[in-house]
């Protein structure tokens, strides 16, 4: 038997308990007692949606449980934004790097977030967005993966950010929002295309993000203009090399409706685009509402008649060009039968539609596999490849 060890009493260590309200039940009875806001951001914002447009995960379950618990949306994502930002002031200056670039990330998204439901361009809301646009510029000057550029148009400027192609590029692609969900909000996809040596143009087209709230620059019925001058942009920087077009919600109709006029693009994805939006009803509330502000304009017929300049099944020069249609199944917004007249009235024959059975608008909730099947599926057509098949 060894000799008794003697009991010494051991040094107190610090604790430090982090204190977050925690997710929250979000039953009828719970979130019918909320404003009408507030329950719409619930609705439309779910954690899949969020986490699609950039919000980490952990963030995003604290703004729900925030707004659940009666906090207004825009305060609860504002204040985890601040929360963010102090992380950033704290990082050591060299070691800290990667913890500045992303908590300056995770910053810009919340920031984003939390004008989502504002549907008038304030100067407020300008404000957030500027805000939330230089956190994410910082994080791209620190990173060094991506740079802000502005397009010069006849009706303005288009602002974007380019993500380089890694390795030996073998094309170009433009990836567009739609009525929200803008550039910055997108910027996996733009990585999963720079990896693939893709070069991506996340872009604000008119009526969108910075373009639109920075300078004023909103969709009229000569939208087709500024989207000409991106092309050009992607063609004169890198002369012959092929070009390929992403449309996100309505920017997918955008996209297409770009694709059948323009010979340059070798290439197009429509995820979650429709076949007229000028058809969209005023019945469909806050969405038509945003529709509205897109064009930046007060009358709505008047809206209506440039979303009308939009036809993504219109013939032209490019008639037959490569088109993936991507489809939720579970997508509230646009059904199995919306999607199906895309696929049909489409003006090419080398097109095809990948359905994820349980996905949502725009796919979301699926959005690594997603954003991979795109950029496969672009860097295979660009260098005029097969497709790539897709299985579960």
């Amino acid at each position: 038997m060894s000799a008794p060890q003697e009991v010494t009493e051991g040094r107190t260590a610090p604790v430090m308990t982090l204190t977050f309200v925690g997710s929250r039940a979000e039953t009828e009875e719970v979130t019918s007692k909320l404003s009408v806001e507030s329950q719409a951001g619930l609705r439309q914002f779910s954690l899949e949606r969020m986490t699609g447009y950039g919000v980490d995960y952990a963030d995003a379950v604290e703004l729900r449980a925030r707004v659940v618990e009666g906090q207004d949306w825009r305060s609860a994502a504002t204040e985890l934004a601040e929360v963010c930002l102090r992380r950033v002031e704290n990082a050591v200056e060299t070691a800290g790097k990667p913890t500045r670039i992303a908590y300056l990330r995770r910053a810009s998204a919340l920031l984003r977030m939390s004008q989502m439901m504002m549907l008038s361009d304030t100067a407020e809301r300008r404000a957030i967005f500027a805000r939330a646009a230089d956190f994410y510029g910082q994080a791209a000057d620190a990173c060094g993966d991506r740079e802000r550029l502005m397009i010069q148009t006849e009706h303005g400027p288009l602002v974007g950010w380019l993500v380089p192609a890694v390795g030996t590029p073998v094309g170009s692609a433009i990836i567009i929002g739609g009525v929200e969900g803008w550039a910055m909000d997108f910027d996996s996809m733009g990585e999963a295309l720079a990896a693939r040596g893709i070069d991506a143009l996340l872009l604000d087209g008119p009526g969108q993000g910075e373009t639109r709230l920075a300078h004023d620059h909103y969709l009229t019925a000569q939208w087709r203009d500024a989207y000409k001058r991106a092309v050009d942009y992607l063609d004169e920087r890198s002369p012959g090399r092929p070009i390929g077009f992403i449309g996100n919600s309505m920017g997918g109709s955008i996209a297409m409706a770009v694709a059948s006029q323009d010979t340059r693009i070798r290439a197009c994805v429509d995820n979650g685009g429709i076949h007229a939006p000028c058809l969209v009803p005023p019945t469909m509330g806050t969405f038509f509402s945003k529709m509205v502000a897109v064009c930046g304009a007060e009358d709505p017929d008047a809206a209506m008649a440039a979303w009308g300049a939009v036809d993504p099944l219109a013939d032209g020069p490019n008639a037959g060009y490569p088109l993936l249609v991507l489809q939720g199944g579970a997508d509230p917004l646009v059904s199995m039968d919306l999607a199906q007249l895309v696929l049909q009235g489409a003006p090419t024959d080398d097109k095809e539609m990948v359905v994820f059975s349980d996905g949502n608008h725009c796919v979301y909730n699926h959005k690594h596999d997603r954003d991979t099947y795109i950029a496969d599926w672009m860097r295979a057509r660009l260098c005029g490849l097969t497709a790539p098949e897709i299985t579960n």
